[in-house]
């Protein structure tokens, strides 16, 4: 089955695969695009043809979309699989796929209700993409299922998290006792990376990403959130001509701060915060209602200076303006309004952070000094420690309102922007 394959494999990927087929429970743990996952599909392709013919073949993955993008799609690439990529079908959506003639049924396992998908099977194989984003209670319930005879296995990946995660403190630090056998991949374990994606890649990460994705350690998530913020570097007091007007954030409060963050696309290719609204019911002693906010929202977009334009062009029409998923009754106010391009904010907490991290850490974004609320927040956006020591990363949820609309904005319109960076800029 190797000498199929279209790519190459340093001495690491060829010892993990082999010693794989004689894991009770295989994981390959490491640094993004380190060759993990490559290393891991060979393994579970050899192990597949190995399994009984009875009990359940399963890939586990965060939802359906990440399993057709993270693995089916590369099996099916014959640049990385050659001739084998042939003997993978799967129509897109379906929850199932046929993998060298065996039928795979494909598992969504994005909360603790996944757990019933598997209650009552019998699995021979198993295969989980990113385990630590995988429900403690999926991921137990899953071993319990793994009965057929001394036969049936568990192979896994995932990328660090904190040092107490579970799947740290309780398989991987007592791998002997529980038959986990662990391989970490560090970038220079990948022999088929171009250099230049490597320098890009590392571009990407600050902080903690850096450490956890590009170093691959299990560290502690503490500090602040956005460490790589720095006034004299992202701070401006001028605009240019703004090509895009991108995104407006929204992070809805009645009792706590209403916020509202534009994100334009300068003329030299950079992101600029260009002006935000806040409304601070404690401090204003009143709150508003939708229909106050929309009208709020709307005359500060109209009031909004055209850098760049000759005269005091004003007036600003965002190509998205995406709201706080949870703020229903507001999104129906603005629908009602017909005020155009009204779309929910993706809300996944953590990759919005990075996805803000990466557009601060790469120098890509740049805030208006005019922007105060969110200039308050960001150097005191600090990770829950507390949290953190139970295995969860998560902020503290505190004087975040401003913070969390520049997520908004930017985490939804991130595949549009993050072809922006200037990776050799970054890395001088």
């Amino acid at each position: 089955m190797l000498r199929d394959l279209s790519l190459p494999l340093s001495r690491k990927q060829v010892a993990s695969i082999v010693e794989a087929q004689h894991a009770p429970i295989a994981l390959w743990s490491g640094a993004v695009s380190s060759g993990k996952t490559i290393a891991s599909l060979i393994a579970f392709l050899i192990a597949l043809v190995a399994a009984p013919d009875h009990g359940l073949i399963v890939i586990v993955g965060r939802t359906l979309q990440t399993i057709e993008r993270n693995l089916i799609d590369p099996l099916q690439s014959s640049h990385l699989f050659g001739p084998l990529a042939r003997h993978v079908q799967h129509t897109t959506g379906s929850t199932t796929a046929t993998i060298l003639g065996r039928t795979v049924h494909l598992v969504g396992a994005s909360d603790a209700r996944a757990e019933g998908r598997i209650r009552g099977a019998t699995i021979a194989l198993a295969y989980v993409d990113e385990a630590t984003l995988v429900p403690h209670a999926f991921w137990m319930m899953l071993l319990s299922r793994l009965r057929v005879g001394g036969q049936s296995r568990l192979l896994a990946t995932t990328n660090p998290d904190g040092p107490f995660h579970w799947l740290r403190k309780e398989f991987i630090l007592r791998g002997a006792e529980v038959g986990l056998t662990n391989w970490h991949f560090t970038l220079d374990d990948n022999p088929s990376l171009d250099p230049g994606f490597v320098r890009r890649l590392k571009a990407q990460y600050t902080g903690l990403w850096y450490r956890r994705f590009i170093l691959g350690e299990w560290c502690l998530a503490q500090g602040s959130v956005y460490d790589m913020f720095d006034e004299t570097r992202h701070v401006v007091d001028l605009l240019p001509y703004m090509r895009r007007w991108t995104a407006v954030g929204i992070d809805y409060g009645t009792v706590n701060p209403f916020a509202a963050v534009l994100i334009g696309h300068g003329e030299d290719n950079h992101l600029y915060a260009v002006s935000e609204y806040r409304h601070d019911s404690a401090t204003a002693l009143r709150q508003l209602t939708d229909a106050e906010y929309s009208r709020n929202v709307r005359e500060w977009l109209a009031g909004i200076r055209r850098p760049g334009e000759h005269g005091q062009a004003r007036g600003v029409r965002p190509e998205w303006i995406f709201v706080d998923p949870s703020a229903a009754s507001f999104m129906n106010q603005l629908w009602t309004e017909r005020v155009p391009n009204i779309a929910p904010a993706v809300n996944d907490v953590l990759d919005g952070i990075r996805s803000v991290s990466v557009a601060l850490g790469s120098g890509l974004l740049r805030i208006h000094r005019s922007c105060t609320g969110l200039l308050g927040e960001l150097p005191g956006y600090a990770w829950d420690e507390r949290a953190a020591e139970r295995g969860e990363d998560k902020p503290l949820k505190m004087d975040d309102h401003s913070a969390d609309a520049l997520r908004y904005a930017l985490h939804s319109t991130a595949h549009e922007w993050r072809g922006l960076i200037d990776y050799q800029e970054v890395a001088a």
